[in-house]
């Protein structure tokens, strides 16, 4: 089994058993050095928008997993924000989005933005996990 090239991932995400899973997940399989985890969206992009300020490439995260459904500032909000923000960071980032959301509507939506990869459905498999790091790495 390969050590991950991947430094920094970040999971945004309320549901606290969910990003407990995926921490075990990433730790066991060492799939990334550091893991970022903001249980909402509010929280992350005011992180983002610090980077801005500050330009430490070493704090962006190269892989991104955002849930939809958040209290503060959902996923959507988030989402429109951090596209207007993305292209300064300098740094290519990876957005999943995560949801347990099988609506095609929210489905079409997130693939349709440019800064979205893909669109994973919970529970997210550890096989699932593992290509996502690797395909990044």
């Amino acid at each position: 089994m390969k050590t991950s090239t991947v430094e920094l991932a970040c999971i945004i995400d309320d549901d606290s058993v969910y990003v407990n899973l995926v921490k075990k997940i990433i730790e066991t399989k060492k799939l990334c050095e550091n893991l970022l985890v903001f249980s909402d969206g509010k929280q992350s992009i005011e992180y983002f928008e610090a980077i801005l300020q500050n330009l430490e490439a070493e704090q962006i995260p190269e892989i991104i997993f955002l849930d939809l459904n958040m209290p503060v500032m959902d996923g959507w909000e988030f989402l429109e924000r951090f596209t207007k923000i993305k292209n300064k960071l300098d740094k290519a980032i990876t957005l999943y989005v995560v949801s347990s959301s099988i609506n095609p509507l929210d489905i079409n939506r997130a693939k349709s933005l440019s800064s979205v990869e893909d669109y994973l459905i919970k529970p997210v498999n550890i096989s699932e996990l593992e290509s996502i790091f690797t395909k990044t790495a």
